[in-house]
């Protein structure tokens, strides 16, 4: 029997999670990287193609190489770096895995909300630089700090990882608020609030969710200037929620009090990227590298439930269809 041939564009990504699954259901070729170059030459002759964030556009699906496509296997929730237009015309699938990071993603969104409450990582830096041991009292009060417990966090996006954010967040004592959906025509029975209703009563914004026409740069000078001078602004979703000039400008004014970023619009950025700049002159905005996905156990599960797309469509059936 001849196997389906399945190439995986940008297997580094995962670290050293096992790969073996993908061998075993198809004859895979598995390249670390993928440049947006190399796209169209790998999938030539392919059936399958699984990429977390190597971008298959419009360019890729109309070249000859891409003939035998039948199935884009995203391996990550969001997929947005797949033109879904030029792939439903070609009669070509896309699938994806929800929800397989939503514990390592909500943890990773709380951890940075309590850094910017504690500064416990900025105090820990005080403590190796010396500065403790020079302090004349027992402890250092350097940092404003504050209690998460009575403050109102405000949740955008509420699928999987948002609602696991809700419910940590609970846990201390925080009462949590859910937007609208951005571009929803009525609000659901849940009563969600309108995002620029909501944005004044928030003390943390924290956004997860997914980057489509309608929430690009959902967060901008206007919604900025909606939200508490106190307030912190997470994002662990996309970076181009943001428009993140707008939010330079806004902590560098301290028009809000802090934001912390797992994302930014340029993944890697580029040394001069205003955003990692902003980041070293700035001390309220705080930029970590992609990373809240990326518990063993998370990237573990996604890769099983990945292959476990694939080895449903081979059967004739759809699991996690999108688009």
């Amino acid at each position: 029997m001849t196997l389906p041939k399945i190439v995986f564009l940008d297997a580094a990504t995962f670290g050293d999670v096992s790969l073996e699954p993908f061998s075993e259901i198809g004859d895979c070729k598995i390249y670390p990287v993928t440049k947006p170059n190399e796209t169209i030459g790998r999938l030539a002759g392919q059936e399958i193609v699984v990429t977390n964030k190597a971008a298959i556009d419009e360019a890729a699906l109309a070249a000859p190489e891409s003939q035998n496509l039948s199935l884009i296997a995203v391996a990550a929730t969001g997929t947005d770096i797949i033109d879904h237009a030029a792939a439903r015309k070609r009669g070509i699938k896309i699938c994806n895995v929800p929800g397989y990071a939503a514990h390592s993603v909500a943890q990773f969104t709380m951890a940075l909300i309590l850094e910017l409450a504690t500064h416990a990582g900025r105090y820990a830096g005080d403590v190796k630089a010396g500065m403790w041991q020079k302090s004349p009292v027992f402890a250092l009060l350097t940092y404003p700090t504050i209690e998460l417990s009575g403050k109102t966090l405000a949740i955008v996006g509420y699928g999987n990882i948002g609602r696991e954010v809700a419910r940590m967040a609970r846990g201390f004592g925080m009462e949590v608020l859910v937007a609208a959906r951005p571009g929803a025509a009525e609000l659901p029975a849940s009563d969600r609030v309108p995002l620029k209703q909501l944005l004044p009563q928030a003390d943390i914004v924290s956004l997860h969710c997914a980057l489509t026409a309608q929430t690009k740069n959902l967060i901008n000078d206007e919604t900025l200037r909606l939200m508490n001078p106190s307030a912190f602004l997470i994002n662990t979703a996309r970076g181009g929620l943001i428009d993140e000039a707008a939010l330079i400008q806004a902590l560098g004014e301290r028009r809000i009090t802090a934001a912390a970023l797992d994302v930014i619009s340029e993944e890697p950025p580029a040394p001069d990227n205003p955003i990692i700049a902003a980041a070293r002159a700035l001390d309220n905005l705080l930029v970590t590298p992609h990373t809240a996905w990326s518990a063993r156990q998370a990237r573990e599960r996604l890769l099983r439930e990945v292959a476990e797309n694939i080895s449903v469509f081979l059967a004739g059936r759809d699991q996690n269809l999108v688009g």
